[in-house]
């Protein structure tokens, strides 16, 4: 077996709240689906270059810190993308340089409280 992709589908409160977010990161819509009779989409496939990302509506409380996931997001400009994500107003973390990540990464959670490390490519 060698595998194509991954992509990751994380449970979200609010599914259009989750798209706009993803949004200043980058991801445009492919494709949603809502149920009949409701406007809202209760999933989204979001992608961006080469990253993809499915958003579902939970269908129970969301404990996202419970279970330990970092999405790692790789960027080309690192500075750059903190700085464009702090002007749309998103609480970012200070930039460091850990030994795997020489030019830098920062943390932002996303507003079901999932991780994103922003990092170079």
């Amino acid at each position: 077996m060698t595998a194509r992709s991954l992509v990751p589908f994380a449970h979200v409160a609010d599914v259009p709240r989750s798209i706009a977010f993803y949004r200043l990161l980058g991801f445009t819509v492919n494709n949603t689906f809502a149920p009949a009779g409701q406007t809202d989409p209760s999933w989204a496939w979001l992608a961006s270059g080469g990253a993809q990302l499915m958003v579902a509506k939970a269908d129970r409380p969301l404990t996202p810190e419970a279970g330990g996931v970092l999405f790692y997001v790789y960027v080309d400009d690192v500075a750059g993308a903190r700085e464009a994500l702090e002007s749309d107003g998103v609480a970012v973390g200070p930039i460091a340089c850990p030994f795997y990540s020489p030019r830098g990464e920062f943390r932002v959670t996303d507003p079901d409280g999932y991780v994103l490390m922003i990092t170079h490519t």
